[in-house]
């Protein structure tokens, strides 16, 4: 069997053709998908455990603490600690809740999130699925999960949760339109809505630095929507806990709570992976046009390596922008979108149309 670090598209076509061989192809198709979800369920767990931990530390260094240090090495194992109290503790049912959707709202939140992550490049050839709509259909997936928070807030039969729903739900909506015109901008320069176009189009540079200033400015204002949209700090008002106890997921418990505790890290993941692949050129190598030996050098470190490198600054940037600024208030939040965000973004793609119009940027 064909493998490479450096190409996973041998490996992946090596295990289609050995599988079709043993078995009917219908049954062949069946058990890749089977492998791929199994291999997403373990990444989402594994990948979840990991930020929560990550978080951790980042925190305790910012306020000079040391974190978790006790349960294993360095206390790696907490988080894994953690999740087994979270598996043992008792589901408690809440009375007058809409059962049905109460119990259906945490699988929501995590099936849009699987759905999201389905369509990330993480290196070459290592691909679940590749439409030539893939940032057209990861804002339409991701939008799915407002849907289980709103459920699980008006489901819980409770005044805080319905509250926090309620202020999620007007979060979301309003600064996905900036996170989707920010990726906008890098779509209209490259011309492709397919992320492994979008990525191929970085090869003699990434989009932050080819497209000037103006994908400076969408860069920015990506990061702070999409911090925004996955109810991070410091917009985490739909979860404020001075005010709404953990928002809409106060009547949570046991497992179902770990759903969405889980689903929250995985889309800060997600968002830092898609600012990664559409501004800093996914799993494509820094190259400096002319700088032939450093360009040559640079081919050498493995495109997955590339990739989270450049996913993990993003994430370690979002979770500063938590433990830097103070929570700001539901009026100032939605002042920042409608009155700043947007506008910019709309000026910005105005000059970007331009500019490719005019041929006036780096190829």
């Amino acid at each position: 069997m064909a493998f490479s670090i450096y190409d996973f598209s041998s490996f992946t076509r090596s295990i289609d053709q050995g599988l079709n061989q043993v078995m009917s192809p219908g049954w062949a198709v069946f058990t890749e998908l089977a492998i791929i979800g199994l291999v997403f369920i373990l990444f989402y767990a594994v990948a979840g455990l990991y930020l929560v931990y990550a978080e951790r530390k980042v925190c305790a260094f910012m306020q000079n603490r040391l974190g978790p240090n006790r349960v294993g090495i360095y206390g790696l194992m907490q988080t894994l600690a953690d999740a087994i109290k979270l598996f043992m503790k008792e589901l408690i049912p809440i009375k007058k809740s809409d059962k049905f959707l109460f119990h259906l709202a945490p699988y929501i939140v995590t099936i849009a999130a699987f759905m999201s992550l389905a369509a990330i490049p993480f290196a070459k050839g290592l691909h679940a699925i590749d439409f030539n709509i893939g940032v057209f259909y990861v804002m339409a997936v991701s939008s799915i999960g407002v849907i289980g928070v709103l459920l699980a807030g008006w489901s819980s039969n409770s005044k805080y949760s319905l509250i926090g729903a309620m202020r999620s739900g007007a979060q979301i909506i309003s600064y996905e339109l900036s996170v989707g015109f920010s990726l906008l901008t890098i779509v209209i320069f490259s011309g492709t809505m397919q992320f492994s176009g979008i990525v191929e189009s970085q090869a003699n540079g990434w989009w932050i630095f080819k497209g000037h200033i103006p994908a400076v400015i969408s860069f920015i204002v990506f990061l702070i929507s999409s911090t925004a949209e996955i109810n991070r700090g410091p917009f985490d008002l739909a979860e404020a806990e001075s005010e709404l106890t953990a928002g809409f997921h106060t009547e949570y418990s046991g497992i179902r709570f770990a759903f969405f505790y889980l689903a929250e890290y995985i889309n800060m993941f997600i968002v830092s992976a898609i600012g990664a692949t559409v501004f800093l050129g996914g799993w494509m190598p820094l190259h400096i046009g002319g700088w032939e030996g450093f360009n040559h050098a640079m081919d050498f470190v493995p495109p997955i390596i590339w990739f989270f490198g450049k996913t993990c600054l993003l994430i370690f940037l979002i979770m500063q922008f938590k433990w830097t600024f103070p929570r700001l208030r539901i009026d100032q939040l939605l002042t920042l979108e409608w009155k700043y965000l947007l506008p910019i973004n709309l000026v910005n793609i105005v000059i970007v149309a331009f500019l490719v119009l005019m041929g006036w940027y780096f190829k």
